[in-house]
């Protein structure tokens, strides 16, 4: 197999009458799947004169037919990116133009995508809208097999992520990413065929598409897929499905946990809880533990498509705190700024060298290089490793937060708020809270003569950013704390804050 477009080709072979997807009352075998997107892939290069190279985005809820455009797109060698449904039209519209995305998929459900279209360098030549306009398309398409065009050090997918700068950049998972990282996936968390998974995280975020969506491919299970996260509708596919896998957020994690009458669902059929995006708090991890329910924690990133480490059921108590061990296949370390290693205890930045490390950013050379340095994805975390190989994470060189599963990137906002007027300075850390795990705050300086209340700030930020990125505080401080060099002392800043009620 040369790239994932085959995958479809060869679960339709090996185990075609079998369910592979449920969504509602509908259901897809291995075979109708790969027959819709056999169609899908003939419908986007005759229709749509999508060729080899070519970007296709979606900004779609999670849906089989995400899964049906990727692998679609796969088929024909060209690039797959599903966009964040809960960005703005101008963040929906940045990406779009510096993808020089060519077809766009949408969802009534999302209106700001109209205005996205036609933010400043977007090039999408047509929109093809969900539901009838795209079944219509699918079922009356040649059903001709198309023969995979991919080399599988192709780019397959294209996601965003922001960095330093505060711009999103597009990570480019290829074709043997995908595949390096479902088989350390299926090994590290013992994947069979007789597998069933509900998909409650959202597929424009690397988790929800590569733990356990394109895994539970690889090996033939079933997966039953939501839209959106309501913790009563993934209970009952629990149970309904006999789910054997559940992948969830922590503050999805706390959503179970508050269900009222939770003890009448049945989760016998769990042989193993994952939870993954963020540190989970205590809380959920003696909820599952009372559960009697094997549990994991997991941690990966979006270049690593994602899977880098797993703290298994064993350690959860032992080594709380740590994201556990590589998976098999994964190559870590920890170095100093000269890129050297550290002795075994001492802090230093993770490096990750592994066959699921992305080509590198979309369209960013010289950030492609310095990511890549020595030929090891620098990962932008601080971390140790004691003498049994556990890494635990000690702070975030990219000043990231994570808020509800969402990654918030400080420099984002802060160039976003900076714009508003009357802000002088501004500085953005990540404030303990106890639903949201971590949520934005922010500092500013006023400029001189202005008056500005955190009303005025949050009107101006919130057509901007997306609403997890807004702040739920704004302090006015003087003067911002700052090093003799002029750098800002984000650890003064923290240390004011304590943790918000939910």
């Amino acid at each position: 197999m040369q790239g994932i477009g085959d995958w479809a080709t060869q679960r339709a072979r090996l185990s075609g009458d079998k369910v592979a997807f449920v969504s509602g009352a509908r259901s897809w075998t291995y075979s109708e799947f790969e027959d819709r997107a056999n169609r899908l892939a003939n419908r986007l290069r005759d229709s749509f004169g999508i060729r080899r190279g070519d970007r296709i985005a979606a900004v779609i809820p999670t849906s089989v037919e995400c899964l049906e455009i990727l692998f679609a797109t796969a088929k024909l060698g060209a690039i797959f990116t599903p966009i964040n449904v809960r960005l703005t039209a101008s963040e929906i519209g940045y990406v779009l133009a510096d993808l020089g995305a060519e077809l766009l998929f949408a969802h009534a459900a999302f209106p700001q995508v109209a205005d996205a279209v036609r933010e400043p360098g977007v090039r999408v030549r047509a929109v093809v809208a969900l539901g009838e306009e795209y079944d219509d398309l699918v079922a009356t398409a040649d059903p001709t097999p198309v023969i995979p065009m991919a080399d599988r050090h192709d780019t397959a997918v294209i996601m965003y992520t922001s960095g330093t700068t505060g711009r999103p950049k597009g990570a480019m998972i290829t074709h043997e990413n995908l595949r390096a990282n479902a088989a350390a996936v299926t090994s590290a968390f013992g994947l069979r065929a007789s597998d069933v998974t509900v998909t409650a995280l959202p597929m424009f975020h690397i988790g929800g598409l590569g733990l356990y969506t394109l895994p539970f491919i690889y090996v033939g299970g079933r997966n039953v897929i939501m839209p959106s996260f309501d913790p009563v509708a993934v209970l009952d596919a629990v149970v309904a499905e006999k789910a054997t896998q559940l992948l969830l957020v922590p503050t999805m994690w706390q959503a179970i946990m508050a269900v009222p009458d939770l003890d009448r669902y049945d989760l016998s059929s769990l042989d193993c809880a994952l939870t993954s995006g963020a540190p989970a708090p205590t809380a959920v991890l003696d909820f599952l533990s009372r559960s009697g329910i094997p549990f994991r924690e997991g941690f990966g990133m979006t270049e690593c498509a994602p899977s880098i480490a797993v703290l298994d059921s064993e350690y959860v108590r032992d080594k709380s705190g740590s994201i556990g061990r590589p998976l098999f296949g994964i190559e870590t370390r920890v170095v100093d700024d000269h890129d050297r290693d550290v002795p075994l205890g001492e802090v230093g930045e993770l490096l990750v060298r592994a066959d699921n490390v992305f080509a590198g950013y979309w369209m960013r050379p010289e950030e492609t290089a310095q990511a890549m340095r020595g030929g090891w994805f620098h990962t932008g975390d601080l971390a140790r490793s004691d003498d049994e190989g556990f890494l635990t994470l000690v702070d975030r060189k990219k000043d990231m937060l994570i808020s509800g599963g969402e990654n918030v990137y400080s420099r984002e906002v802060e160039l976003v708020i900076a714009a508003a007027p009357g802000v002088r300075d501004v500085a953005v850390v990540a404030a303990p809270h106890e639903k949201w795990g971590e949520t934005p705050v922010a500092f500013i300086v006023p400029a001189p003569g202005a008056t500005l209340t955190e009303a005025d700030v949050l009107f101006f930020v919130q057509e901007r950013l997306a609403r997890f990125k807004i702040p739920t505080r704004v302090e006015f401080l003087d003067a911002l704390p700052t090093t003799p060099t002029g750098k800002i002392q984000k650890n003064l800043l923290r240390a004011r804050l304590t943790p918000n009620p939910a």
